[in-house]
């Protein structure tokens, strides 16, 4: 395939769109970046409180629930994909990506306990198949396909840290095999490697920061018995808790389209009302609750001590509630979330007999990783870059097994439902 012209040509074609595409996909998540330190640190310190107060969280849930209603009723494509629903490369046009941007904008810096990839993988996809149509390139199933997981790709690859963690969650999340695999894969991997460097450039050169998901945690000892048992436990447990989750966000889907304007707003209060009282009960910024959790890993990994155990349970049940509101009726990713519910388990459950803190987190996030994607060699590759090291692997790949499992084999819940179309306004047509 690889010495087809016109493969050539589309290898050479998805180089360049990865160009715009980083670029647009970075200033993005600059504006994300930058919205979210506004509303939960500048203004709470601007009225004189060192860190959001506990009741914080209501108004900007509240004008969340309002803004993303509005946005799913009314502009194409209902603001991208309902996160409950699973990550999809499918079905981008270019017309939803002002809905897919706007509803991002409105959930994520507004608290939403959700992540910016699915956005990001939906804008990518609309960004290359927009470029492709303004440079008056044939449209055809297969090369629609190439280029929206490309520009994805291209879109995705600096939040997760590395590229490879882009390339390899396109391809799952496309689906092929085979010849089509390598296909897909290939301008995936460029595109990829062309949006890791721009937004390293461009990172370095404007002094913003877009956040990307990294922490730091020291190799393991030898792994031992011990760890193999645990990871085994933990992956089952953890597994079946996020499924869980992910049935409750379907089941919020379904209610939120029924009556999509109340029960949004309804539902990002009830969020908004987890952090507030997670912040009452144990002296935490409400933040750790709200928000996809990107900051707050990191944090947690580098001073688990700083939790106490009522801390870690109240988050792990407040977060957990939150994030199965969040799933059904704003617009973000599921996999920023889930991680840190993994990790703060992995913290939690650290110091049972023959486990330890670093093999803890790293079957935890593996686990729920796992769970929430249905993405098993996208989980493995994602917690162990994301660890720094292999001594971790065997641990990672058991709990990424033993999780995924565990959640297919339980009851998958109702299936999310469709919006109907934006009703036409009165008089047009």
């Amino acid at each position: 395939m690889v010495r087809r012209p016109e493969y050539r040509r589309a290898l050479v074609f998805c180089a360049v769109i990865g160009i715009p595409v980083s670029l647009v996909a970075f200033w993005f998540l600059a504006a994300l970046h930058e919205l979210q330190h506004l509303v939960w640190t500048e203004w709470p310190r601007h009225l004189g409180h060192h860190e959001p107060p506990w009741w914080w969280p209501f108004a900007p849930f509240a004008a969340a629930g309002l803004a993303v209603a509005a946005i799913v009723g009314r502009l194409p494509g209902h603001g991208g994909h309902v996160p409950a629903g699973g990550l999809s490369a499918a079905g981008t046009t270019p017309a939803a990506l002002p809905g897919v941007i706007l509803a991002a904008a409105c959930s994520l810096p507004l608290g939403a306990v959700l992540g910016p990839e699915a956005p990001l993988i939906a804008l990518g996809g609309g960004l290359a198949l927009l470029l492709r149509d303004l440079a008056r390139v044939p449209a055809t199933p297969q090369g629609s396909a190439l280029l929206s997981a490309a520009g994805s790709a291209a879109a995705i690859s600096a939040i997760f840290g590395n590229p490879l963690v882009g390339a390899v969650l396109l391809m799952e999340v496309v689906g092929v095999g085979g010849p089509r695999l390598f296909a897909v894969i290939l301008p995936a991997l460029l595109a990829s490697g062309v949006g890791a460097i721009v937004f390293s450039g461009f990172g370095h050169w404007t002094g913003f920061r877009t956040g990307s998901l990294s922490m730091s945690l020291p190799a393991p000892p030898t792994l031992d018995t011990g760890d193999v048992v645990w990871t085994v436990l933990i992956g089952i447990v953890v597994g079946a808790a996020v499924h869980l989750l992910l049935v409750g966000g379907r089941f919020t889907a379904r209610l939120t389209a029924r009556a999509l304007h109340r029960t949004t707003l309804l539902c990002a209060l009830g969020a908004g009302g987890c952090a507030a009282a997670f912040a009452g009960l144990t002296r935490h910024s409400p933040a750790e609750v709200a928000l996809s959790g990107q900051a707050a890993l990191s944090d947690l990994a580098a001073h688990p001590h700083a939790w106490s155990v009522g801390a870690l349970v109240a988050v792990l049940a407040f977060k957990g509630l939150a994030y199965a509101l969040c799933l059904g009726s704003l617009r973000g990713g599921a996999i920023f979330p889930a991680l840190f519910l993994g990790g703060a388990a992995g913290v939690l459950l650290a110091p049972l007999p023959g486990l330890g803190l670093v093999p803890g987190m790293a079957a935890g996030m593996a686990a729920a990783a796992a769970a929430a994607l249905r993405l098993p060699v996208s989980s493995v590759v994602l917690v162990s870059l994301l660890l720094g090291h292999t001594g971790s692997i065997t641990v990672v790949v058991l709990g990424t097994v033993t999780s995924f499992v565990t959640a297919q084999l339980l009851p998958r819940g109702p299936s999310v439902p469709a919006f109907a179309p934006p009703a036409p306004r009165p008089g047009a047509g």
